[in-house]
Protein backbone atom coordinates (compact mmCIF):
# COMPACT_ATOMS: atom_id res chain seq x y z
CA UNK A 1 0.00 0.00 0.00
CA UNK A 2 1.13 3.32 -0.79
CA UNK A 3 0.13 6.80 0.45
CA UNK A 4 -0.98 8.01 -3.32
CA UNK A 5 -3.56 4.45 -3.38
CA UNK A 6 -5.09 5.37 -0.07
CA UNK A 7 -8.52 8.28 0.76
CA UNK A 8 -7.30 9.11 3.57
CA UNK A 9 -10.32 10.53 5.25
CA UNK A 10 -9.13 12.82 8.13
CA UNK A 11 -8.32 16.25 7.30
CA UNK A 12 -6.11 16.50 10.23
CA UNK A 13 -4.34 14.15 11.79
CA UNK A 14 -1.81 15.92 13.81
CA UNK A 15 -4.91 17.49 15.11
CA UNK A 16 -6.55 14.17 15.93
CA UNK A 17 -3.09 13.37 17.64
CA UNK A 18 -3.28 16.04 20.15
CA UNK A 19 -7.20 15.74 21.30
CA UNK A 20 -6.00 12.43 22.18
CA UNK A 21 -2.57 13.73 23.83
CA UNK A 22 -4.72 16.20 25.99
CA UNK A 23 -7.54 13.22 26.95
CA UNK A 24 -5.10 10.87 27.70
CA UNK A 25 -3.11 13.64 29.92
CA UNK A 26 -5.99 13.86 32.27
CA UNK A 27 -5.98 10.28 32.75
CA UNK A 28 -2.33 9.60 33.29
CA UNK A 29 -3.68 11.97 36.31
CA UNK A 30 -5.26 9.19 38.35
CA UNK A 31 -2.19 7.01 38.48
CA UNK A 32 -0.70 6.57 42.15
CA UNK A 33 1.92 3.87 42.78
CA UNK A 34 -0.41 2.35 44.45
CA UNK A 35 -2.72 1.51 41.32
CA UNK A 36 0.86 0.43 39.29
CA UNK A 37 -0.34 -2.94 39.88
CA UNK A 38 -3.75 -3.40 38.98
CA UNK A 39 -5.36 -5.26 36.02
CA UNK A 40 -6.04 -3.08 32.92
CA UNK A 41 -8.49 -3.60 29.94
CA UNK A 42 -5.66 -4.86 28.05
CA UNK A 43 -5.42 -8.83 28.52
CA UNK A 44 -2.80 -9.98 30.98
CA UNK A 45 -0.93 -6.23 31.54
CA UNK A 46 -1.24 -4.49 34.46
CA UNK A 47 -0.69 -0.96 34.99
CA UNK A 48 3.26 -0.79 34.65
CA UNK A 49 2.97 -2.86 32.25
CA UNK A 50 0.68 -1.02 30.10
CA UNK A 51 2.35 2.57 30.52
CA UNK A 52 5.86 1.08 29.53
CA UNK A 53 4.23 0.18 26.37
CA UNK A 54 2.44 3.45 25.53
CA UNK A 55 5.94 4.94 26.47
CA UNK A 56 7.13 3.10 24.04
CA UNK A 57 4.64 3.30 21.16
CA UNK A 58 5.16 7.25 21.68
CA UNK A 59 8.76 6.95 21.07
CA UNK A 60 7.78 5.11 17.62
CA UNK A 61 5.84 7.79 16.59
CA UNK A 62 8.43 10.16 17.73
CA UNK A 63 10.65 8.49 15.74
CA UNK A 64 7.98 8.90 12.51
CA UNK A 65 7.97 12.66 12.97
CA UNK A 66 11.29 13.37 12.95
CA UNK A 67 13.52 10.32 10.80
CA UNK A 68 10.09 9.64 8.87
CA UNK A 69 10.62 5.68 8.85
CA UNK A 70 9.92 3.56 11.72
CA UNK A 71 12.02 0.57 11.99
CA UNK A 72 11.05 -2.55 12.70
CA UNK A 73 13.32 -3.12 15.66
CA UNK A 74 13.63 -0.79 18.37
CA UNK A 75 16.41 1.26 19.00
CA UNK A 76 18.61 0.89 21.65
CA UNK A 77 19.13 3.17 24.24
CA UNK A 78 15.87 4.44 24.71
CA UNK A 79 15.20 6.79 28.24
CA UNK A 80 14.10 4.42 30.93
CA UNK A 81 10.94 5.20 32.68
CA UNK A 82 10.92 3.60 35.28
CA UNK A 83 11.64 5.60 38.18
CA UNK A 84 8.88 7.67 36.91
CA UNK A 85 6.98 6.57 34.06
CA UNK A 86 3.89 8.92 34.39
CA UNK A 87 6.59 11.64 34.04
CA UNK A 88 8.68 9.79 31.63
CA UNK A 89 5.14 9.35 29.47
CA UNK A 90 3.69 12.65 30.40
CA UNK A 91 6.88 14.49 28.75
CA UNK A 92 7.21 12.22 25.74
CA UNK A 93 4.00 13.34 25.22
CA UNK A 94 4.61 16.56 24.25
CA UNK A 95 7.65 16.25 22.82
CA UNK A 96 5.41 13.99 20.11
CA UNK A 97 3.58 16.62 19.70
CA UNK A 98 5.96 18.96 19.18
CA UNK A 99 7.38 16.69 16.68
CA UNK A 100 4.39 16.35 14.61
CA UNK A 101 3.30 19.92 14.43
CA UNK A 102 6.85 21.00 12.93
CA UNK A 103 6.83 17.98 10.96
CA UNK A 104 4.33 20.03 8.53
CA UNK A 105 6.21 17.39 5.88
CA UNK A 106 3.55 15.80 3.40
CA UNK A 107 5.61 12.73 2.66
CA UNK A 108 5.35 9.72 3.11
CA UNK A 109 6.90 7.65 6.04
CA UNK A 110 8.73 4.32 5.55
CA UNK A 111 7.35 1.30 7.42
CA UNK A 112 9.61 -2.12 7.13
CA UNK A 113 10.13 -0.35 3.72
CA UNK A 114 7.13 0.55 2.59
CA UNK A 115 5.72 4.11 2.32
CA UNK A 116 2.36 5.41 3.81
CA UNK A 117 0.67 7.97 3.44
CA UNK A 118 1.73 10.92 6.05
CA UNK A 119 -1.43 11.39 7.83
CA UNK A 120 -1.98 7.45 8.65
CA UNK A 121 0.78 7.65 11.68
CA UNK A 122 -0.32 10.38 13.69
CA UNK A 123 -3.89 8.87 13.73
CA UNK A 124 -2.78 5.47 13.86
CA UNK A 125 -1.10 6.83 17.34
CA UNK A 126 -4.08 8.89 18.17
CA UNK A 127 -5.87 5.81 18.80
CA UNK A 128 -3.98 3.95 19.93
CA UNK A 129 -3.19 6.98 22.75
CA UNK A 130 -7.02 7.60 23.44
CA UNK A 131 -7.93 3.96 23.77
CA UNK A 132 -4.78 3.53 26.55
CA UNK A 133 -6.13 6.51 28.19
CA UNK A 134 -9.10 5.11 28.46
CA UNK A 135 -7.38 2.02 30.25
CA UNK A 136 -5.57 3.80 32.03
CA UNK A 137 -8.43 5.32 33.87
CA UNK A 138 -10.36 2.17 34.01
CA UNK A 139 -7.52 0.73 35.89
CA UNK A 140 -7.61 3.44 38.32
CA UNK A 141 -10.91 2.70 38.65
CA UNK A 142 -12.32 5.41 36.90
CA UNK A 143 -14.97 6.05 33.91
CA UNK A 144 -13.55 8.58 31.62
CA UNK A 145 -15.53 8.68 28.44
CA UNK A 146 -13.49 9.14 25.25
CA UNK A 147 -15.26 12.81 24.19
CA UNK A 148 -17.76 11.95 21.60
CA UNK A 149 -15.99 14.10 18.69
CA UNK A 150 -13.10 12.36 18.85
CA UNK A 151 -14.51 9.15 19.27
CA UNK A 152 -16.11 9.51 16.06
CA UNK A 153 -13.09 10.27 14.36
CA UNK A 154 -11.10 7.36 16.33
CA UNK A 155 -13.92 5.03 15.07
CA UNK A 156 -13.13 5.73 11.28
CA UNK A 157 -9.72 5.27 11.85
CA UNK A 158 -10.39 1.80 14.06
CA UNK A 159 -12.31 0.30 10.84
CA UNK A 160 -9.71 1.22 8.54
CA UNK A 161 -6.56 -0.06 10.96
CA UNK A 162 -8.13 -3.38 12.53
CA UNK A 163 -9.30 -6.27 10.28
CA UNK A 164 -10.65 -9.86 11.46
CA UNK A 165 -6.74 -10.69 11.32
CA UNK A 166 -5.54 -8.60 14.08
CA UNK A 167 -8.38 -10.86 16.05
CA UNK A 168 -8.09 -12.22 18.54
CA UNK A 169 -4.31 -11.97 18.96
CA UNK A 170 -4.41 -7.76 19.25
CA UNK A 171 -7.41 -7.35 19.62
CA UNK A 172 -10.52 -9.67 21.50
CA UNK A 173 -13.81 -9.66 19.31
CA UNK A 174 -16.54 -7.11 19.09
CA UNK A 175 -18.22 -6.18 22.03
CA UNK A 176 -22.29 -6.58 21.36
CA UNK A 177 -23.92 -3.09 21.99
CA UNK A 178 -27.67 -1.50 21.75
CA UNK A 179 -28.29 0.43 19.29
CA UNK A 180 -28.31 3.79 21.20
CA UNK A 181 -24.86 3.36 22.41
CA UNK A 182 -22.59 6.65 22.14
CA UNK A 183 -19.59 7.24 19.70
CA UNK A 184 -17.07 5.99 22.80
CA UNK A 185 -18.58 3.22 23.81
CA UNK A 186 -19.18 1.91 19.78
CA UNK A 187 -15.46 3.11 19.39
CA UNK A 188 -14.71 0.69 22.68
CA UNK A 189 -16.63 -2.57 21.55
CA UNK A 190 -15.21 -2.13 17.95
CA UNK A 191 -11.67 -2.81 19.85
CA UNK A 192 -13.15 -5.85 22.22
CA UNK A 193 -13.40 -3.48 25.11
CA UNK A 194 -16.41 -3.77 27.20
CA UNK A 195 -17.19 0.37 28.56
CA UNK A 196 -20.40 -0.82 30.38
CA UNK A 197 -18.41 -3.28 33.00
Amino acid sequence: MTGAAVAWPLADPVALLERSIAYTLGSLQLVTEESMDRATPCRGWDLRQLLAHMNDALGTLQEAALDRHIALVPAAGAADPESDPVAALCDRACRLLGAWARSGDPEGIQIGGVSMAAGIVPAAGALEIAVHGWDVARACGRNRPIPPDLAEELHTCATLFVSDADRPARFAAPVELSAGAGPGERLLAFLGRDSRA
